[in-house]
Order: C-alpha cells, then structure tokens, then sequence
C-alpha cells in the first residue's frame, strides 16, 4: 500500500506542475492585467505604469515569472495582487475553509444518498421503486444549478415570511456578528449551510444514482454472483459482497473526477446564496485581471482534484484487493 501511495504521489505531483505552467501561461496570454490602468482618462503617467509592470513582473518573460511564482507559492506567498494592498494568501485562506465545509459535506450527503438510492433502483429494476427513483434523479440532472439555488433560496425567503421566524439562513456563510460560544458558531454555521448544501447535493446526487444503478446492474449479472447464488449463500451476504463491493468502484471514479464540477457548482451557489467563499473571490479576481489570484485559486482547485483523484486510486485497492497498479 505505502508504494503504492508513493507511486501515485509522485505521479500527482508531476501532473500538478505540469498543469499549473500550462495554466500560468494561458493566464498569463488571456489578457493585460494593467490595462485598465492604461485606459484611463485623463492618461495613467507611464512611470507609473512602468513600475506596476515591475512590481507585478510583467517585464519578465513568462517561464521566468512562472518559477518566480512556483518559488514564491513554495514558501506561502503567493505573488503579488492588482490590488497593492491586497494579501492573496492572507484573503483566500478564509475563503477555502468556507468552500470546503460546503462542498465536503455536499459530496458525503450526495455519495450516501446515491449509493442508496442506485442500489435500491438496480435491486428493483423496472418496478415502481426504480420508476419513483429514475424519474426523481433525471428531473434534478435537466435542473440548472443556479436556477434550482434561486428557486430554494426564495423558497426560503418565502417560508421565512410566512412564518414570521428566520426558519432557514438565505444570506452568508454566517450571522453577522457571528455567535461568539463555539458551539452557537457550529449551529450558525450549519444553519446557513442547508440551503446550499442540499443544492450541490442534489444536483450530484441525481447523476450519481444513475451511476451506481448501472453498476449494479451489471454487476448483477455476472459470473461470480450466479456462482454464489449456486454455492447457497445468503440474499444479504451476496449483495453486500458479490454485488455492491465491486460496483463501488465506478462510483468512485465519477465522484474523484466530478470534484472541477464540484467547484463550479460551488461557485454558483456561494454566489446566489451570497457567500464569502472561493466562488467570489473567483468572480472578483477575473474581474480585476488579477492574473496572480486567480493562479491562486487555480492551484488550490487543482491540488483538490488531485488530491481527490489519489484518495480514489487508494480506494480502488482496499475495495478490491486485486488490483495491481504498474503490473500486467
């Protein structure tokens, strides 16, 4: 196990370079991050666009500004912002725990109710649990995202009025002032996080289900399950060892690799719900052409996904003991 987490490490490692100088460079090609400067009226003096140029390291060529950059993030700085007097690390690190609450919980909600839900379809093919089940999940996959967290964040609105109490948090990540006991800070937090939460939830869930439903199907319909059936084992120990085991590794291959979509979703949401999030600093770095915040932001999405996609290559062996990574 320990070589094979070595393994894929340092294959992680190498694709998370390679990534981030393809995308410094694309960043670094999209567009002038000074160019605002240089339209404005009456005229920016051109020392003073000269020295921006220098504090930013435009006046560099792009390899020796991306290692600039990789030697600063090594050592936690993430280069300097458009905004002088902006920290990039300093004003992003709030910002990641508060996304990553969301889309954490997001994905165990989902994963659960999609390993459920796609088993108990598949067990129950063509019968009115698999209709009720297949229609619900196909309904939430043609829903975009953003139109179905604006229909539950007035929803919300909406129950809140009626009622005539704040039933459910419709704005931020958290009560401002924020409660000062930690735990009323938990119960804040978790307050404002239904909404949101069952937005990514549903969303993934839907596309999930479908997912494990095939899976199990198929799965079903092997070899190795027929076999058992014939050696006389129990309905319980054959679905829960010949059926669901193997099926689970689908699953986790969807999952790692729809972490991206997790963030854009994310995204979205942070932004309807209005959250201090990764989404608005997004946003807000595009905006600025803040070519060294949304580096930032890049990096930090990119480590997650490989991250994710390493934890699902250590799943795949504890799931099913068989597979050997690098031998035929």
């Amino acid at each position: 196990m320990l070589a094979l987490i070595a393994r894929r490490l340092a294959n992680s490692i190498a694709i998370l370079m390679l990534s981030t100088f393809v995308v410094f460079v694309l960043i670094a090609l999209a567009g002038d991050p000074l160019g605002e400067m240089r339209d404005r009226q009456p005229p920016v003096p051109e020392n003073v666009i000269h020295a921006e140029e220098v504090r930013l390291g435009l006046d560099q060529p792009v390899v020796t500004r991306y290692f600039r950059w990789l030697g600063g993030v090594v050592q936690g700085d993430f280069g300097p912002s458009v905004k002088p007097n902006q920290n990039i690390g300093a004003e992003l690190a709030p910002r990641v725990s508060v996304t990553l609450r969301l889309v954490t919980v997001a994905i165990a909600i989902a994963l659960v109710l999609a390993l459920i839900a796609g088993t108990v379809a598949a067990l129950f093919r063509n019968r009115w649990a698999d209709h009720l089940i297949s229609t619900s999940a196909f309904v939430l996959i043609a829903l975009p995202s953003f139109w179905l967290a604006v229909l539950l964040k007035q929803l919300g609105i909406a129950i809140n009025k009626a009622s005539g109490y704040r039933v459910f948090f419709t704005v931020g990540d958290v009560s401002v002032p924020a409660p000062q006991d930690w735990l009323a800070l938990v119960g804040d937090m978790a307050g404002h996080m239904i909404l949101p939460t069952i937005v990514l939830t549903m969303i993934h869930y839907a596309s999930w289900s479908r997912y494990q439903r095939t899976a199990i199907v198929e799965s079903l319909s092997s070899e190795h399950v027929r076999f058992a059936v014939l050696r006389g084992l129990s309905r319980r120990r054959i679905i829960g060892s010949h059926v669901v085991r193997p099926a689970l590794i689908p699953i986790v291959t969807v999952v790692a690799l729809d972490l991206p979509a997790l963030f854009s979703g994310a995204v979205i949401t942070e932004t309807v719900f209005q959250w201090r999030g990764m989404g608005g600093f997004l946003l807000e770095s595009v905006a600025n052409r803040d070519a060294n915040a949304v580096m930032a932001w890049l990096l930090i999405a990119a480590v997650a996904v490989v991250f994710f996609n390493l934890l699902a290559d250590i799943v795949y062996a504890i799931i099913d003991p068989r597979i050997r990574y690098g031998h035929a």
